[in-house]
């Protein structure tokens, strides 16, 4: 599993549904911005970062390959939200 050694969250303000944009810091080597945060119909949620391809369509520029990768990053990610 992957150690996660720095979040930093950056809240936005707004009535739309994103809710922050964040970084984390894995092994203290290696950092990925532009995490979104959004309020979703179900609840908070993120999106990794992404760019827009040729045929309109966004994707991921970085992201988990697992299922527990992706709980274990959005459970830290939104805890630390909620904590700032």
């Amino acid at each position: 599993m992957i150690n996660i050694t720095d979040v930093r969250v950056r809240k936005v303000d707004g009535d739309g549904k994103l809710r922050a944009v964040v970084s984390i810091t894995i092994d203290d080597v290696f950092v990925v911005h532009d995490i979104k945060i959004i309020d979703g119909d179900t609840g908070l949620f993120i999106a990794m970062p992404s760019k827009k391809a040729t045929n309109g369509m966004f994707r991921d520029i970085a992201h988990p390959i697992n299922t527990e990768t992706r709980e274990f990053l959005k459970k830290t990610i939104i805890d630390a939200y909620h904590n700032a």
